[in-house]
């Protein structure tokens, strides 16, 4: 049972909202909640422009980035672009290498095998750079920790250029330059750009200093706007605008590839949010570096034979059905290994390995048992006596600085607070895990354990209306700091008799308050049922949503919670 948090912004300040916007209590209160205080506010929020996307040249660097890559774009000296084989690495790799050549300069995509060269700029990627002249390698969202790989590059007199957004160390490696909004000498206004978007920041910069359309930069939002999304960062500022418009770019995408991939992800025929490329398409794109040669993705973006496209659409598809069989095996026997090897009542972290497990998959695994158990996981797949691992933490703890800290028994790591990844030799992993659970120990309380629902407001049935619903709409798109607003109903009833479906796990039914009845979804919920036939009110956490069925739309409710009247809040 998941506590609820309800948010209570200031009575005043919604008072002076609804004033302002005349508007009801319920849609003033999520504005308060997002300090959209005021009508310019308000324009910026629901109207995004890319004309209020930030100047390219306040990023650190990016003057030498900029001016070393249009000098290479003038000259046509050969440029690699080495991407992450994530959907950030390989969308931000294919539209720098698209923007390079369609700018006039000649630019090769390479992305590394996840299994043979591991994360981050390798020297096999050094390599392929030299064999084809190239004179400057660009990186996409990697490369931050890559210092052994830059001096490997410097020694073949191959300049590098790193783009990326996971969290620096204190000394960045010897490139000619580095872009990431995080490191601590870079005073550009948002730090949430995903690793493409960093990318496409160079190649704003580029496109001014070459007096050239930015046409050419923007033309590719539908993919940033893929990367953007698939990485979880923040709907919010520069993302925002990147992800509104190119929302609508990709769905009237000119690309052959996106199209192929919307087609096999189901998604052509329905309204593109952030989560359903999120659940739809990311994850065909991932099979292809989990499983296989991430490449294929690259190829996927960047080919303009629509019948070259709908095959490696057809190939990835493929894949991501194998990357679902072997992640639910992995899943189970996770789930195996929690029950016989942690002590869950003293231990507020999981830690787990096993030798044959998958890398490709051990991320989504992570995030699985973290789910399941609400606690800092990381699933290590051992092969050879060493381990790569990956990691999903919970609020309150972060990530990469508790790998820090564990340092002395890492061979290396990286990544964010919420997730990282590390190797590490089978000889430490003993004293990785101890250290570990024990730094998860000292900093988590027993509330911190217990999942929680952040809930906008408590707001009547009878607050959904039309105009309930465009305000809705006009607050998408919703993801990471915008997530979908969710709301409490209190002494709700059941109108008619509740119904299991999908095998008994979830349920659907007519919630009715007072007058008003509205049909309502309970995902995984089905434990509810005999609760619900109790007749007894109950209180619902939900969120509010349109849906569409055989051509028809309807409001919907998609049940977060359900207690029983009397329980905890």
């Amino acid at each position: 049972m998941s506590t609820w948090k309800i948010k209570i912004p200031d009575p005043q300040l919604v008072s002076r909202i609804q004033q302002e916007f005349n508007c009801s209590q319920i849609i003033a209160s999520v504005m308060a909640n997002r300090n959209i205080l005021s009508k310019e506010e308000a324009q910026k929020f629901f109207s995004p422009s890319l004309e209020s996307l930030h100047d390219p040249f306040l990023m650190q660097d990016m003057d030498k980035a900029a001016d070393r890559l249009a000098d290479c774009i003038k000259n046509r000296q050969n440029i690699l672009v080495f991407g992450d084989y994530d959907v950030d690495g390989t969308t931000g790799a294919s539209t720098l290498g698209l923007f390079i050549n369609s700018a006039g300069g000649n630019s090769e995509v390479y992305v590394p095998d996840r299994e043979t060269e591991g994360y981050g700029l390798s020297t096999q990627g050094v390599d392929r750079a030299e064999k084809i002249g190239a004179e400057l390698i660009i990186t996409s969202d990697c490369g931050i920790t890559g210092h052994d790989s830059v001096d490997y590059a410097n020694s073949r007199d191959i300049d590098v250029i790193i783009t990326d957004h996971h969290m620096p160390s204190p000394e960045l490696p010897n490139a000619y330059a580095v872009l990431n909004p995080k490191r601590d000498d870079c005073s550009y206004p948002f730090k949430g750009l995903c690793g493409g978007g960093v990318t496409l920041k160079l190649a704003e910069a580029v496109a001014i200093m070459l007096e050239i359309d930015p046409e050419l930069v923007y033309s590719h939002l539908d993919l940033i706007t893929l990367g953007t999304s698939a990485d979880l960062v923040p709907i919010l500022d520069e993302n925002r605008a990147i992800v509104h418009h190119g929302l609508k770019s990709l769905k009237n995408t000119a690309k052959p590839g996106l199209h192929a991939l919307l087609e096999v992800s189901n998604l052509l025929e329905k309204e593109l949010t952030v989560g359903r490329l999120i659940f739809g398409a990311a994850p065909r794109i991932n099979a292809a570096g989990r499983l296989g040669d991430a490449n294929r993705a690259v190829a996927l973006f960047s080919t303009d034979n629509p019948i070259e496209a709908a095959e490696i659409a057809r190939d990835l598809d493929e894949e991501n059905r194998n990357r679902q069989d072997i992640q639910q095996t992995i899943v189970d026997e996770a789930l195996l290994k929690v029950n016989s090897e942690c002590d869950l009542q003293n231990e507020n972290a999981i830690v787990l390995w096993e030798e044959g497990w998958h890398q490709g998959v051990i991320g989504i695994v992570a995030s699985r048992i973290k789910e399941e158990f609400h606690r800092p996981t990381v699933i290590i797949a051992m092969e050879n006596g060493v381990g790569k691992g990956s990691a999903r933490s919970i609020y309150n703890f972060d990530l990469y600085e508790n790998f820090t800290n564990c340092a002395a028994h890492l061979d290396g790591f990286g990544g964010h607070p919420m997730a990282a990844g590390m190797t590490i030799s089978k000889s430490n992993l003993p004293l990785f895990r101890e250290t570990f659970i024990n730094l998860a120990n000292n900093a988590l309380s027993e509330s911190d354990l217990v999942g929680t629902l952040t809930i906008e407001t408590e707001m009547k049935l009878s607050d959904i209306n039309g105009r309930f619903m465009e305000f809705l709409d006009k607050l998408a798109p919703f993801g990471p700091g915008n997530m979908r607003p969710q709301f409490v109903s209190r002494k709700v009833e059941i109108a008619g008799k509740p119904r299991l479906v999908g095998n008994g796990d979830h349920l659907k039914f007519r919630a009715k308050q007072n007058s008003k009845t509205f049909d309502a979804i309970a995902f995984n919920m089905g434990k509810h049922y005999s609760d619900l036939l109790s007749g007894k009110p109950f209180d619902l956490a939900f969120v509010v949503e349109e849906n569409e069925w055989q051509g028809r739309k309807s409001i919907q409710l998609n049940i977060r919670d359900i207690k029983l009247r009397g329980g905890l809040t």
